[in-house]
């Protein structure tokens, strides 16, 4: 028999996460962001879920858009990395994939082109990762216009480098940067709203808003969990407890000996690790829960187990369920012991931890 350890994934959660994020819109029209395989939940298993409210999908790469129409999904996606070889564009053209632009190569690639696909152009506001500086705009415009491109052009994204930070003022003045580059087109879209953008009092969300986080059940804000903002966990994570002992007074448990025990104090093994995606930075102190109550982590995460406290759980057997994020214990807060975002910790569950719908 396979061990039990498994993700459970709430697709119900997933659905009312994304109408969160669509009252939150007020306006905007909301594409779900399904990268990196649907933030760990699966990516074809988050489409089929989506499928009947989503307009549109959010993706890195055109493999990830490539999976949702093998799922059998038709509607546009979006690549937020555009291409990355000039033969991509024909495979855009054909599936109804919606490049993002914003690097002069990919520009060239396109004047090189016979036929374009439906596109996007990204702008530099501040992030500094990717996109044209709003000085460069002019040009690429004039530049698009010569290869009769904007038929194809949807409009302008980009992308907020604080929108988790409420004190911060830069995404303030990345939206004026944004809608003061873009004035000269107004009858093009406009798309610039992540997950923490839709929890900004008064933010703009303009024409296209791109949840990623939120719809998982993550939290976007800094010291803020989910649940706190009104949205529900998808992935419940699980594992067996497999062993129980009682640890001595002045003994300690597991590698570099770094937990002690104080008193005599009754233990158990978890089948899982970071082998399987669990931090390994989640030292002792990090919550997990078992049969509704909670618990605490002590010592070193293992590769295939780690080591609890089940003062809290006397009844504690081996064969219970310790759930190590979910509804009694937020992954967030898991994130926040680990020194990390939930956004690492669901994207990083291991091939070997089985996804289960429930």
């Amino acid at each position: 028999m396979p061990r039990s350890t498994i993700a459970h994934i709430d697709l119900d959660a997933l659905r009312t996460n994304y109408r969160t994020a669509c009252e939150r819109a007020g306006s905007a029209r909301v594409m779900a962001v399904v990268k990196a395989d649907g933030y760990g939940h699966g990516i074809a298993r988050i489409a089929s879920a989506l499928a009947d409210v989503a307009p549109k999908y959010a993706v890195a790469c055109i493999e990830e858009a490539f999976a949702i129409r093998a799922a059998g999904h038709t509607q546009p996606v979006v690549l937020l990395q555009g291409v990355h070889a000039a033969d991509d564009l024909a495979d855009c053209v054909e599936s109804q994939f919606e490049p993002v632009l914003h690097g002069e190569h990919q520009l060239k690639w396109m004047e090189q082109g016979s036929h374009l696909p439906d596109f996007w152009l990204k702008i530099n506001t501040g992030m500094n990762r990717l996109g044209f500086r709003p000085d460069d705009l002019p040009a690429v415009m004039a530049r698009l216009e010569k290869m009769n491109a904007f038929a194809r052009l949807q409009g302008f994204v980009s992308h907020f480098a604080c929108a988790d930070d409420a004190d911060s003022t830069m995404t303030s003045a990345q939206t004026a940067t944004f809608e003061t580059a873009t004035s000269p087109w107004p009858s093009l879209m406009k798309s610039v709203g992540n997950s923490a953008a839709h929890f900004i009092p008064g933010q703009p969300l303009f024409d296209w808003s791109r949840p990623g986080i939120m719809l998982y059940g993550g939290s976007p804000i800094a010291g803020k969990t989910g649940p706190e903002l009104g949205l529900e966990p998808v992935m419940t994570l699980e594992a067996p407890l497999i062993t129980t002992r009682t640890v001595r007074a002045g003994e300690s448990v597991g590698y570099g000996a770094a937990w002690v025990a104080e008193r005599d104090t009754r233990m158990g093994m978890v089948a899982i690790g970071y082998g399987d995606g669990y931090p390994r930075h989640a030292g002792t102190d990090t919550p997990a829960a078992i049969n509704g109550r909670r618990i605490r982590l002590i010592g070193r995460v293992s590769m295939d187990m780690l080591a609890v406290d089940l003062s809290n759980a006397p009844e504690a057997r081996e064969g219970d369920l310790v759930e190590l994020w979910g509804r009694t214990v937020g992954v967030d807060e898991v994130a926040s012991c680990a020194g990390t975002i939930s956004y690492e910790l669901l994207t990083g569950i291991t091939s070997r931890v089985p996804r289960i719908c429930r």
